[in-house]
C-alpha cells in the first residue's frame, strides 16, 4: 500500500483540494483528481523529505505571537512608506550570519521572513552560513540582524536544534 500511496494524507488532501477547486464531484473529476493526487504522492516520494525532529514545542506559542504581531506592524509600516509622500525610502540588502543549520528550522525562517511585508528571503549561503534578506526599510542593518536573530532564530534553534 505504501508503494502506491507513499503519503496518504497528502494524496487525500490534494484530492479534497481538487474537488473544492473544481466545485464538482463528478466521476470524471474524481478520477482526474485521484490521478493527480497519486502522481503527486509519487513525486513527493522521489524527493524523500527527511522527518521533522522537533526538540521542544515550548517556544511555539511565543513564536506564533511574535510573527502575528510583526506581520501586523510590518503591514502598517509598509502602508505608511507607500502612502505617505516625502519619506526617505532606504531599501537594501542585509547579510545575516546564522547559527542555525537545521533545514526545517531554516524553512520555517524563510516562511516567516517572506510572509512579513517589507522583507524577503533572497539567498542562503550554506558554506558561509549567511542569509541575504531584502528589506524595504533598511535604516539600521544591525537592528535587522538583531531582530531576526533574537526574535526568530533563537526560538527556532530551541525548537529544532542548531
Amino acid at each position: 500500500m505504501t508503494r502506491w500511496v507513499p503519503y496518504p494524507m497528502l494524496s487525500a488532501s490534494l484530492l479534497l483540494m481538487w474537488v473544492l477547486l473544481t466545485q464538482s464531484s463528478s466521476v470524471g473529476q474524481l478520477l482526474l483528481g485521484s490521478a493527480v493526487s497519486l502522481f503527486s504522492g509519487q513525486v513527493m516520494s522521489a524527493l524523500r523529505p527527511g522527518r521533522v525532529k522537533i526538540r521542544s514545542l515550548r517556544p511555539l506559542p511565543k513564536l506564533l505571537g511574535l510573527v502575528i504581531v510583526d506581520i501586523i506592524r510590518s503591514n502598517l509600516a509598509v502602508a505608511k512608506i507607500i502612502l505617505l509622500p516625502g519619506g526617505k525610502r532606504i531599501s537594501g540588502f542585509v547579510t545575516l550570519p546564522l547559527d542555525m543549520r537545521n533545514e526545517h528550522g531554516l524553512a520555517v525562517l524563510a516562511v516567516i521572513i517572506t510572509a512579513t511585508p517589507g522583507t524577503m528571503w533572497v539567498q542562503y549561503d550554506r558554506a558561509k552560513q549567511t542569509l541575504l534578506v531584502h528589506v524595504l526599510d533598511n535604516v539600521d542593518e544591525d537592528a535587522w540582524i538583531a531582530l531576526i536573530k533574537g526574535r526568530y532564530e533563537a526560538l527556532l534553534v530551541e525548537m529544532f536544534g542548531p
